[in-house]
């Protein structure tokens, strides 16, 4: 007993996120009560009526979120894989873009793509617009490679050595180590942080109306500018956090199943 007060690291305690879920479900139910008390029908109305704008733009936020982590789990792979290169010409321009894009705040990045990326490009005779949207995923996309690429070297460093060893000596290539034994197991180990990334990219998506995309919170405003009534802009911007709380906090849940299921492992 002494030896465990005196030397035992005390185990981390863990957010309550039930409780958290409810005390949230409360609150927005309580803010939906006082909302819906003050003049239901008009305002059910309004928000019957406003409801397919807001929607497509939370379709938009989703699609630059899901565009944004693949284009980064694309560019992170890559990226790790040169961060592990022997390599220098090859080590040395990843592990700069890690460095410089994982301590760039995210609305920088988005305002800096917004710029340096052409309002159109020019092929020849034809003329392709390059639209806020797709830059926005772009601004998002570079810090997410970042983090990938330190999830996976992170992932690749944790695999013991003799692993690769064991792989040599049934005949393996390098190539296929890597591909049919080591990248399985980072997958397994990175896919809980990974999926946690995801969550917080989708929630960053709200920072893309800033630069002029017509996502969610962009048609909240405009909603609310055209309605101009207090309960309207409470109750637009409630659904606002509500949506992407339904979106988010099933992410979190299953992340935290899924943590568990592995430490079982």
């Amino acid at each position: 007993m002494a030896f465990e007060e005196a030397g035992a690291l005390p185990r981390p305690r863990r957010l309550p996120t039930g409780r958290l879920a409810v005390v949230a479900g409360v609150v927005l139910a309580a803010s939906a009560a006082w909302v819906a008390g003050l003049e239901m029908p008009a305002l059910l109305s309004l928000m019957l009526q406003w409801l397919p704008h807001l929607a497509m733009g939370f379709a938009l936020n989703v699609a630059i979120s899901l565009g944004a982590v693949g284009l980064g789990t694309a560019a992170g792979t890559a990226l790790a894989l040169m961060e592990l290169s022997s390599w220098v010409a090859l080590r040395l321009p990843a592990e700069g873009f890690v460095t410089v894009f994982r301590n760039a705040p995210i609305l920088v990045v988005l305002f800096a793509t917004t710029y340096v990326f052409p309002f159109e490009i020019s092929l020849g005779p034809w003329h392709i617009a390059f639209p806020d949207w797709a830059k926005a995923m772009i601004g998002l996309a570079l810090p997410a490679a970042s983090q990938v690429a330190e999830l996976l070297r992170g992932a690749i460093q944790s695999i013991p050595s003799a692993q690769w060893d064991a792989a040599a000596s049934l005949a393996f290539t390098r190539s296929q180590s890597f591909r049919w034994i080591i990248l399985p197991q980072c997958a397994k180990r990175a896919l809980p942080p990974w999926m946690n990334l995801y969550s917080t990219i989708a929630m960053a998506t709200t920072l893309a109306s800033l630069v002029g995309v017509h996502d969610l919170l962009e048609a909240a405003t405009e909603a609310t500018t055209a309605v101009q009534r207090m309960d309207f802009t409470v109750a637009v911007y409630l659904a606002v956090l509500g949506w992407f709380f339904v979106y988010c906090y099933p992410i979190a849940r299953f992340v935290r199943w899924l943590e568990r299921r592995l430490d079982r492992r």
